[in-house]
């Protein structure tokens, strides 16, 4: 009986032992933020509070991704946070990225804030080399980058060597040319001196506009295999589906854009592409992992989810956000 009344009592301080709470470790490009969340929490209530906190609003652009394996993995929104298959040690540390890229910045990232986050990691992607940038535009884009930094061009200020512990270019361009570092800054400040009166977030805006431009922008690559099973990359983007040679992320072979696709559907590790077209061939393809087909679905899910919404008038939410930016941007300009 005593053994019983002890047994039980063990198991209801265990119980109450057991933590509500558990830490997360939010980075973003420029920061790193962290919350005690509940335990019942799902992926929602995390993502909500990470917005709120950065008081960002164009939410649908953005997720918070964790690696699982050598995969990315993005957090689901209708999911308890930890039953991903998330790193058990505190703090949990998930980043917050876009997902979703826009077809134009300029029309719609409304916030300073979007902006900002857009302009760092696409920044980010073109100094890794994961997006490919010819050395001209290289040159332009880290001029801009400047600007956003260091506001206007005063050479009683901006002396010699001023930029010599920033990173601005691409490796691969520094290396395709023989020139030093100082020259790179004299090219660099020769196009900066040319932004004077752009506030930070006009040059950023401009960073990106070109950026958007590069073949390579907001695309995510895939190893996949086709019936033949011949390797091959699959890119899904803002636009559509492309294939491509694994040797060339820049010309795919083929495309289907979100409007010429009929239906994407998924079985037993393989998609089946079906244009609207009759004529054209249906698409079939797999990758091998599992995780990756799961991340293959989500990207296309809501990428043509945001293609459509694009296509019809603003919402009332996006309206009353572009009227107080236009708001604001005047009251700066006075």
């Amino acid at each position: 009986m005593a053994g019983a009344i002890a047994s039980r009592m063990s198991f209801s301080s265990l119980k109450r032992k057991q933590p509500k709470t558990f830490t997360v470790r939010i980075a973003t490009m420029d920061a790193e933020m962290e919350f005690s969340c509940e335990v019942k929490w799902k992926g929602k209530d995390l993502f909500d509070l990470v917005c709120r906190t950065l008081g960002l609003r164009e939410t649908w652009f953005f997720g918070l991704q964790y690696t699982i394996k050598d995969t990315v993995a993005w957090l689901k929104m209708d999911k308890k946070v930890l039953d991903h298959d998330v790193p058990t040690e505190e703090p949990v540390t998930f980043h917050f990225l876009a997902k979703f890229y826009p077809e134009n910045a300029e029309e719609e990232l409304v916030q300073e804030i979007t902006q900002h986050l857009f302009f760092l990691q696409v920044k980010k992607q073109i100094l890794d080399e994961k997006i490919y940038c010819p050395p001209e535009a290289s040159v332009l884009l880290a001029s801009y980058a400047v600007q956003a930094k260091y506001g206007d061009y005063d050479p009683n200020v901006h002396k010699r060597g001023f930029l010599a512990q920033e990173e601005l270019l691409p490796k691969r361009v520094i290396n395709l040319y023989q020139m030093t570092p100082e020259m790179w800054e004299e090219r660099i400040t020769a196009w900066y001196a040319e932004h004077r009166g752009r506030a930070r977030d006009e040059a950023e805006m401009e960073y990106l506009k070109i950026a958007q431009d590069l073949e390579m922008y907001g695309v995510n690559y895939f190893a996949i295999r086709n019936k033949k099973g011949t390797e091959l990359l699959l890119g899904v983007d803002a636009l559509g589906l492309h294939i491509y040679d694994p040797d060339n992320r820049l010309t795919p072979k083929i495309s289907f854009p979100w409007n010429e696709i009929r239906n994407i559907s998924y079985s037993d590790k393989e998609f089946t592409i079906k244009p609207l077209d009759k004529k054209i061939d249906v698409f079939k393809f797999n990758s091998s992992k599992l995780r990756v087909n799961k991340l293959i679905l989500q990207l296309c899910i809501g990428n043509h989810d945001l293609f459509m919404r694009r296509r019809k008038a603003d919402s009332l939410e996006v309206q009353q956000m572009k009227a107080q930016a236009r708001e604001e941007k005047a009251r700066k300009q006075v």
